[in-house]
C-alpha cells in the first residue's frame, strides 16, 4: 500500500503548527526517501541535492535578480513612477488608486517581489490617496492587489524557482509572463473603476498633453533598465543568468544616479540579497529532497490513474488543479504553495501533453490570488504592517473586484493559451 498520503499529511501537520517549509519539506523528503530505499542511500541522495544545486550555475540568477530588486527599492524610483502614472490619471475618478495600479505593475518590472512592490507603493500611495479622502478600503485593495504582479511580471523569483524545478528555460518564462501581466495591470484598473463607482472622490484638472510626456522622464530609469534585461534576453544577446548580473549592475547605477546612494544603503542591500538568499535556497533544497520523495514514492503515477478514472480528459486535469490552487490558497502564502505542488503536478500536467511554460505562468496567476484572499493572504498582512491603523479585514473587504478580475484572466489564459506563449 502506497505511504505517500502519510507523508503529505504530516507534510501538511508540521506547516500548520508553524514549522518553516524549508525544514517540513526536507524532513517529509528525507524521512520519506529513508522509508523507500534505506538510510544510508538516502542520506547521500541528501547531500547530492544539497551540494550539486547548490553550486548549479543558473541558480546565480536567484541573488542577482534579488540585489537587482533592492537597488531599484533604495533608488526611491517608485515614488517617480506613481508620479508619472498619476500625471495621465488625475482626470479620470479614481485616479489615484488607477495609478497605483499602473505604478505597481511598472516597478514589479524592476523589483521580482510582491511584498517588497505592497510594502514600498504602500509608503508612497497610500498617504496621498488619504489626502484626498479615498476609503481605505479602495486604497489597500488596489496596491494590495497590484503588488501581486511582482510575481509574475518579468523578472520573478516564482518565475526563477519554477524554471528550476521544472527544468524549464527561464527566459522563455520571463518572456512568457509579460502579457498576462499587462492583462492583471489592465484587469486591476477596471477593477478600481468598479470599486470607485458610487464613492465621493476627487478628480483634478487635466494636464496639458506637453506636461504629461514631460512626467514619464520619471520612468525613463524603469523602463531602460527593464528593456535592457528583457530586451537581452529575447534578442539573444545574454542568458537569463547573464542578464541578472547586467540587471543588479543596472540596479546599482540607477542607485548612483538617483542622487540617493549611501554606504548604509549599500550594506543593507548586500546584508538584505544575503539573507534572503540563503532563505531561498534552503526552501529550493527542501522542495528538490521532497520532490525526490514525490517520485520515489509513486504519488504522481497514483495521481494521474486517479485522473484517468474520471474519463482522463486532460482539461479536467487542469480545472481539478485549479480547483486545489484555489483551495490551498485560503492556507499558504504563495512561495509554500509553489513548492509544495508544483512537485506534484508538473509530471501529471507533461503527461498530459501540456506546455510546461504555459503551466507555470498559469500556475503563477492562480498563486496571485492567494496573496489576496483570506484568512493567509499576505500581501494584505504586508500592508497591515506599514499601515496598523487599518483592519485587516478592511483591505479583504475591498478585494473583492480585484479577485473577480483574476479570475477572468485565469479564464483567457485557459481558453486562448497563445495569449502566454505569444512571446516565447
Amino acid at each position: 500500500m502506497a505511504h505517500w498520503p502519510i507523508g503529505m499529511l504530516v507534510l501538511l501537520g508540521l506547516l500548520f503548527a508553524g514549522m518553516p517549509i524549508a525544514f517540513a519539506l526536507t524532513a517529509v523528503g528525507l524521512v520519506g526517501v529513508v522509508s523507500i530505499i534505506g538510510w544510508s542511500p538516502a542520506l547521500s541522495l541528501l547531500g547530492a541535492t544539497f551540494f550539486d544545486t547548490g553550486r548549479d550555475y543558473s541558480l546565480s540568477v536567484l541573488p542577482l535578480f534579488l540585489m537587482m530588486g533592492n537597488f531599484v527599492v533604495q533608488s526611491g524610483i517608485a515614488g517617480e513612477l506613481y508620479n508619472s502614472a498619476y500625471a495621465w490619471t488625475r482626470h479620470r475618478k479614481g485616479g489615484l488608486a488607477t495609478a497605483t495600479v499602473i505604478a505597481c505593475g511598472a516597478f514589479s518590472s524592476v523589483c521580482g517581489s510582491s511584498m517588497a512592490t505592497a510594502a514600498t507603493m504602500a509608503r508612497i500611495a497610500l498617504p496621498s490617496m488619504r489626502r484626498f479622502g479615498y476609503p481605505d478600503r479602495l486604497s489597500t485593495a488596489a496596491i494590495a492587489a497590484g503588488g501581486t504582479l511582482g510575481i509574475l511580471i518579468p523578472p520573478s523569483v516564482i518565475l526563477v524557482f519554477y524554471g528550476i524545478m521544472t527544468q524549464q528555460d527561464i527566459g522563455r518564462l520571463f518572456l512568457a509572463g509579460v502579457i498576462p501581466g499587462l492583462i492583471g495591470i489592465l484587469g486591476y484598473v477596471l477593477a478600481v473603476k468598479w470599486s470607485a463607482r458610487g464613492a465621493d472622490l476627487p478628480v483634478e484638472p487635466a494636464l496639458p498633453l506637453i506636461a504629461r510626456i514631460r512626467a514619464l522622464k520619471g520612468t525613463a530609469g524603469a523602463l531602460l533598465l527593464f528593456v535592457y534585461v528583457m530586451g537581452g534576453i529575447y534578442l539573444g544577446i545574454f542568458t537569463p543568468t547573464e542578464s541578472a548580473g547586467m540587471g543588479a549592475a543596472g540596479g546599482f547605477v540607477l542607485l548612483l544616479a538617483s542622487g540617493r546612494f549611501r554606504w548604509a544603503a549599500l550594506r543593507d542591500v548586500l546584508y538584505d540579497t544575503m539573507k534572503t538568499t540563503a532563505m531561498m535556497f534552503f526552501i529550493l533544497f527542501g522542495a528538490l529532497t521532497f520532490s525526490n520523495y514525490v517520485n520515489m514514492s509513486g504519488m504522481t503515477r497514483d495521481i494521474q490513474a486517479f485522473l484517468e478514472a474520471f474519463g482522463g480528459n486532460r482539461w479536467g486535469v487542469i480545472l481539478l488543479i485549479l480547483l486545489i490552487y484555489l483551495v490551498l490558497g485560503c492556507l499558504f502564502e504563495s512561495l509554500s504553495m509553489i513548492m509544495l505542488t508544483v512537485p506534484v503536478f508538473y509530471p501529471i500536467v507533461a503527461a498530459q501533453g501540456f506546455d510546461l511554460i504555459w503551466f507555470g505562468i498559469f500556475v503563477v496567476v492562480v498563486v496571485e490570488i492567494s496573496l489576496i484572499t483570506p484568512p493567509v493572504g499576505m500581501n494584505a498582512f504586508v500592508l497591515r504592517s506599514v499601515v496598523p491603523d487599518v483592519a485587516v479585514g478592511t483591505i479583504f473587504r475591498g478585494l473583492g473586484p480585484f479577485i473577480v478580475m483574476d479570475l477572468l484572466r485565469v479564464a483567457l489564459i485557459l481558453l486562448f493559451p497563445g495569449l502566454v506563449l505569444a512571446l516565447t
